[in-house]
């Protein structure tokens, strides 16, 4: 999921930026470059993951072809809530969380 939303963000930044934009214009895909990079190698990913929803959904109201912009705002979500995963600079930096939401046996209360 990192690669396919890191890699959407880079192939529109670069595009953008080929049409030789203006200063002002060319702020949001150098945006678009560094959350790319940042998705690509797994580092901040929960933040990150935040950050492309939200250049998503300014995307997504600013440009003509919408699809893309609602497959890379809902991976950005996805990324958010799920995490970087085992291969990423966060896991080695911080590890690898596991979540153990099975139900904890009770067994009788303590005696005195």
């Amino acid at each position: 999921m990192r690669l396919a939303g890191g890699i959407a963000l880079l192939v529109d930044a670069a595009t953008t930026l080929r049409g030789g934009p203006q200063i002002g214009a060319a702020v949001l895909p150098a945006i678009s470059t560094v959350l790319a990079a940042l998705l690509l190698v797994g580092l901040w990913t929960p933040i990150a993951g935040v950050l492309v929803f939200a250049d998503a959904l300014w995307n997504l109201f600013a440009s003509d072809h919408p699809c893309c912009w609602i497959l890379v705002g809902t991976l950005g979500a996805a990324l958010a809530l799920l995490g970087p995963g085992v291969w990423s600079v966060d896991s080695r930096l911080f590890g690898w969380k596991r979540l153990d939401l099975r139900a904890q046996k009770k067994g009788p209360p303590p005696s005195p």
